[in-house]
């Protein structure tokens, strides 16, 4: 499909939030359709009333649904998927279950989030592995080229964000795939940012693991998330931390852990919102995927685009392919004061803070930006109303 005006006047009517702000902070956590909210809330009044274990029993099957829906999501293997409650947990179970040594490699992006990086920095201060950055192409993606020179055999993992959280750009997920799979290298994909936004395929990504949050462009419960693991690296590893859930205790002195990516799962869990992460899934499929990327690109297009007739208004989004986020700066004013000032005429943004992204900023030369990130559900008038803001912004700070 392609969004019409009727699609997205239906979108707003069924997204409460939309009558009271103008939403531009989706890539921090999206607005959520009723029928997310309704899902966790009815499920929460229906616990109160007959128990908490009561209440997990009887949603049995809706809950085991979330799994073969996420599955759709991917195209992937419902076995595949395990579900978590939240994009770093499902990163750390793979990458705390890799094993590091001496020597050892690890290749990244220039746009790698700070969370990962602490993890790579951390590992490999205990394990005397050592981290790389792979080179930005000219357009300011992960350059294939230089990662295909870098491989060999002391790369023990490629591990990218698809969509950075300091910017529209979107990582050649497919083309990594390409590299790492010809050469037997596990490859982790960060796609926190770009799943709900953009149509993920697995099978032509190839990447044996990937992490996703619900809050996000997927419109679902925070405390949400979600991790696929190819069975080819799934069966090579046994998470850092096992319970009764994640594995089987046979006899006194043995166990045996869960064939699928539920071994990356814990028994105890927020069921309101694992059932909210399901709706989100299922309302997001229901649009599709490819028509939600097309709208999502867009409006941050369009948005490019009227920023950048702004005097003293900079655009630093960079990358060949460009997603939903957009970061900005306007000369003369930090980028808090300019989401203060944002936030104050009713529309939200955040910031984008440099040692988030030190390997990106660091060498961009960039201070904190502002980000604003389009879904959907927004609309014309929304945009409007943000670049009428930033121009008087910029005009204020010319004049003073």
């Amino acid at each position: 499909m392609v969004f019409q005006p009727a699609d997205v006047a239906r979108a707003r009517a069924e997204t409460p939030g939309c009558a009271g702000v103008a939403h531009f902070n989706n890539a921090g956590s999206a607005l959520p359709p009723a029928r997310v909210t309704d899902t966790v809330v009815d499920y929460l009044r229906r616990e109160a009333l007959i128990g908490g274990y009561e209440a997990a029993e009887a949603a049995a099957e809706r809950t085991q649904a979330v799994y073969a829906s996420v599955a759709r999501l991917l195209n992937a293997d419902v076995d595949d998927i395990a579900l978590t409650d939240n994009a770093t947990r499902s990163w750390q179970a793979i990458f705390y279950a890799l094993r590091f040594g001496p020597g050892d490699r690890i290749l990244t992006s220039r746009a790698e989030y700070a969370s990962n990086a602490i993890a790579f920095l951390q590992v490999a201060r205990r394990t005397g592995a050592r981290v790389e950055v792979v080179a930005d192409d000219a357009d300011g993606q992960l350059d294939v080229d230089d990662l295909r020179a870098r491989i060999d055999q002391d790369v023990k993992l490629v591990a990218v964000s698809h969509v950075p959280t300091q910017g529209g750009l979107v990582n050649p997920a497919e083309a990594i795939g390409a590299v790492t799979s010809a050469a037997g290298v596990p490859y982790l994909l960060d796609a926190c940012q770009s799943a709900g936004q953009i149509h993920l395929d697995v099978a032509r990504i190839r990447c044996d693991a990937l992490s996703a949050t619900g809050r996000k462009y997927l419109r679902g419960p925070r405390g949400t998330g979600f991790l696929y693991v190819h069975p080819r690296l799934r069966d090579r590893l046994e998470p850092a931390m096992l319970d009764l859930h994640s594995a089987t205790w046979v006899s006194p002195a043995e166990y045996v852990v869960d064939p699928t990516a539920k071994r990356f799962e814990v028994w105890e869990r927020d069921f309101a919102a694992t059932l909210g992460l399901g709706a989100a899934v299922d309302y997001a499929l229901e649009w599709g995927l490819p028509a939600i990327e097309a709208r999502v690109a867009g409006l941050a297009a369009t948005m490019r685009s009227r920023f950048g007739e702004i005097p003293g208004v900079r655009v630093h989004d960079v990358g060949a392919r460009r997603s939903g986020l957009v970061t900005f700066s306007l000369d003369g004013r930090p980028a808090e004061q300019v989401k203060t000032s944002l936030g104050a005429a009713g529309i939200n943004t955040s910031v984008t803070h440099a040692p988030s992204a030190q390997y990106d900023f660091t060498a961009r030369g960039l201070p904190d930006l502002v980000r604003a990130s389009v879904h959907y559900y927004n609309d014309d008038e929304e945009i409007d109303r943000l670049v009428r803001e930033v121009t008087r912004l910029a005009q204020d700070s010319r004049s003073s």
